[in-house]
Parts: structure tokens; sequence; C-alpha cells
């Protein structure tokens, strides 16, 4: 019985899936199409209700991975077809037939045949050093992803310092030379690189892989609120992201943790939290995102330690703090931070043509009455829905989504992380919506089901 274990998805619930099961013996082969593991979390300045260093917690998580010898990393890579073979005759299965899917109690056992496309870096990762020369030399500047549009990185670069693998990749998208089919004229990184990694020759491979189990940890996205006219994202400056404020605060951000407005750079000293923006809402997504009253706490809680005199407000459709110490830490907010809570949800967002300020308009449930706030900034808490790509991955393993996209658990109660396909298993966030911790039980979950399921099938 194959006793290897593919696993899509390299963020947190990827990344403790990826160590249990490397630990109890298994190969696991992870893959990640970004440059590096770590995910969202490696986006978050810290984690409530601690408010500890989210890095902190995940970089000795993503070192472990990049060095234990059960681990392949597969990074800058994507799946590109699972099929089903016997793995006693070799031969295919009709992924089709369900009498013929994995059924681990019998003696005739299938196991996945996976077609992985290893992107071309054009680095060499095994001479590549990451010491950054490359980089300073790089003339090409570009949206840097990963601070979500607030500043800009070269075509060649490392994600975030504490990347893992610490290797440099080179955007073909960007790059003078590549871009223009070989005949640019810049390839000052090949000059600069004492290693002598860059490598322009690089092709895209197909590499095959044979596991007896896929665990799915693919993670969510951002909703993008450029569709919700009404909160002027994108036209007023002083109007921005849950993720982009994140990373403003963080040390490691374009600010280097001051809270600065995009319009003027200066210090606000009232901010406006948004909650249920395009969640809760039939005309966006109806589901409850689960982790944004508690994102917006901790953010207004971090704003209020940048600046002591800073003043927040939480406009909340309901308050949903479900988790250990949850009700504690709002309470802390109220007391202790200067964060007002405002049930209701702003149905328009304008602006002072003299200051920039941002002006909410909403009607106070509690109160029923309209009324206005002029603010110096307001942070929108987007939805979080399930990660781009993911209908194209559910569809190469054969598994269901449900109607919000997300994948669908058919025994809930008593297999929280079986798929629809036997041998398939999904954690963390692409099966639903669930903060970290949440996240971290169920990827070592799976990872004592695998081991459960595939130590049933070798048998006595």
């Amino acid at each position: 019985m194959n006793q290897a274990v593919l696993v899509i998805g390299a963020g947190i619930a990827g990344i403790q899936a990826s160590i249990d099961l490397a630990q109890m013996g298994f190969q696991v082969y992870l893959v990640e199409r970004t440059p590096s593991i770590g995910g969202r979390m490696a986006q978050l300045d810290k984690t409530f209700p601690t408010n500890d260093c989210a890095i902190c917690i995940l970089a000795p998580k993503m070192a472990d991975v990049g060095r234990h010898p059960n681990i392949e990393l597969m990074t800058y890579c994507e799946v590109v077809s699972v099929d089903l073979v016997n793995w006693e005759t070799g031969k295919l299965v009709d992924w089709e037939d369900p009498t013929n899917l994995p059924i681990y109690q019998s003696t005739n056992v299938p196991t996945f045949r996976v077609r992985v496309r290893k992107k071309p870096r054009y680095v060499d990762v095994e001479r590549c050093t990451g010491c950054g020369e490359c980089v300073e030399k790089c003339p090409r500047r570009v949206t840097d992803e990963f601070n979500v549009g607030l500043s800009r990185r070269r075509a060649i670069y490392l994600p975030f310092p504490q990347a893992v693998p610490r290797k440099m990749t080179i955007d073909a998208d960007y790059c003078l030379y590549l871009a223009n089919r070989g005949k640019g004229r810049c390839r000052l990184c090949e000059e600069v690189c004492q290693a002598g990694a860059i490598d322009w020759e690089q092709q895209e491979e197909i590499v095959e892989l044979s596991v007896g189990a896929i665990v799915v940890a693919t993670g969510f996205d951002p909703y993008d609120v450029s569709a919700l006219k009404e909160y002027r994202f994108g036209t007023i400056p002083n109007v921005i992201t849950g993720l982009q404020y994140e990373r403003m605060v963080s040390a490691s951000g374009p600010t280097s943790g001051e809270l600065r407005r995009p319009s003027d750079g200066e210090h606000p000293h009232t901010v406006a939290f948004i909650q249920c923006v395009g969640s809760r809402d039939v005309n966006y997504n109806p589901y409850c995102s689960s982790v944004c009253c508690m994102f917006a706490t901790k953010e207004a809680i971090l704003a209020n330690e940048h600046d002591p005199e800073l003043k927040s407000y939480i406009f909340y459709t309901d308050l949903r703090a479900g988790g250990k110490r949850f009700q504690e830490y709002i309470a802390r907010a109220r007391e202790e931070y200067q964060v007002t809570y405002i049930r209701g949800r702003p149905g328009a967002i304008g602006e002072n043509p003299e200051t920039g300020n941002p002006i909410v308009r909403y009607e106070e449930t509690t109160a029923r009455q309209v009324r206005e706030m002029e603010v110096g900034l307001v942070v929108l808490c987007q939805a979080l829905v399930p990660r781009r790509g993911q209908q194209e991955v559910a569809k190469l393993l054969g598994i269901e989504l449900d109607e919000h996209g997300f994948v669908h658990i058919p025994g809930r109660l008593s297999r929280p992380v079986d798929t629809s396909v036997p041998g398939i298993f999904a954690c963390g966030y692409c099966q639903s919506p669930q903060d970290i911790p949440d996240s971290v039980i169920q990827a070592s979950g799976v990872a004592a089901r695998i081991a459960e399921m595939l130590h049933q099938a070798q048998g006595p």
C-alpha cells in the first residue's frame, strides 16, 4: 500500500498536516502554487485573542517543514491531473464509476497518480543563497501582492523576509529580459549574482507522484470589495481593506508598523471598522466569515497601542465571539483601548473634500437613528471566500463543493474531514470559515485520520 501523502496548499493548515504526517513516518509532498509556504498567516501582524506575533508562531513551523527529511517542498507548483491506479495491477481505474473509488478496507486498493507542474523560477535553487544582491540591482518595480498593493517589489524577488525556501524567483511577466522573449537587454541580476544562480534556460516541468491520500488545504482569499460601490473603495484614498491595514501595522510592512493615511501619510486619530463587507448579504456572500468580529477587535486594539489617543469605532451586525476568551477580549477592547461598538451596517461613505476624511453614514439600530460620523480612516473588514482556483482543484480531484464554493463534507459530525471521495480530505478555511486555532486542530485531525486509514489498508 502506498504510504505517501499529497498536501495541496501550504498555509498554516497544510503546514500542520504535513508536520504531523511526516513525524508519523509518512512521505509528504507539500504543493504550493506561490514561491513560498506560509499562506495568509504570513501576512498577519498579530493573532487574537493573545496578540502574539503571527510570524513568530508560523516561522518555526515553516522551518520545520523546510528541513524535515520526510517532507518534499514543491513550491511554485500546481496540480494538473489526478488519476486512480490500482496499486496491485498498476492499471488505471475508472474515476466515474463509484464502485471503483478507494475502499481501503478491501484488498483491491487504488492509489492516486498525480501530475504536478513545476513552474520555472529562472533561478537555480541549489545555487541561490538568498543574499538579495540581484533584488537590489533589478530596475523593474511592480505591485507587491504580499503587501496588498501598498508597496512595490522587484521583478526578481523574495515574497517576504521569512520565506521558505529562501530562494529568489524571477517573475517572467515583468522581467525586462523574459517579457521580451529573451530579446531584452537587462540581465543585471545575472551580472551581480556571484553564485551563478540565474538560469534563463529553465523550462516548465511535469513531475509524476504516486500517493495513497490527498489533503486539500487551499485556504481563502479576501473578497473583492470594489463591487460594493457604496463604500467607495478605490475612489476615497482613506478607505482601505482589513488586510491592507494588517500589513500597515506590521513591523515588516510597507510603513514599518506605522499607521498612516494613504492620502497624506498622516496618523489618523479616529478609525472606523465596518464589519460584514460582502458577507451576510444575499447579494454577495450570505454566510458569516467567522473571524471578522475578532479580527476588527484585534485591529482596534493594535491601533490604540500604536497611539493611545486614537479612538476606534466598530460597526457590526452581530458580535460573534464564540471562541475561548473571545468575550473577555472584547471587554478589554472596550475598557482599556477606547473601542466603541456600534450596532449598524453603514449604507454609504462620503468624503470631506477639505480634509480627505471619510464620512460614514449609518443607522444605529439600537437607537433607530440615522447618523453620520467623520473619521480619519475607514477599514473594510471584507468577507473571506474560498481561494481562487479551488473550483479547478475540486474538478481535478472529483470532490464536491457546497453552494458557497467550500469543500463539501458529507458526514460533518461523524467524519468531519472526509470529502465526497474516499482518500481525499480537507482541512482549514477551504472547507468552512474558521480561525487559525481551529484550522490547526483540524489539520492534526486530518493527519490522524489518514494514519488510521492507511494503517487499516496495510492490514495486520
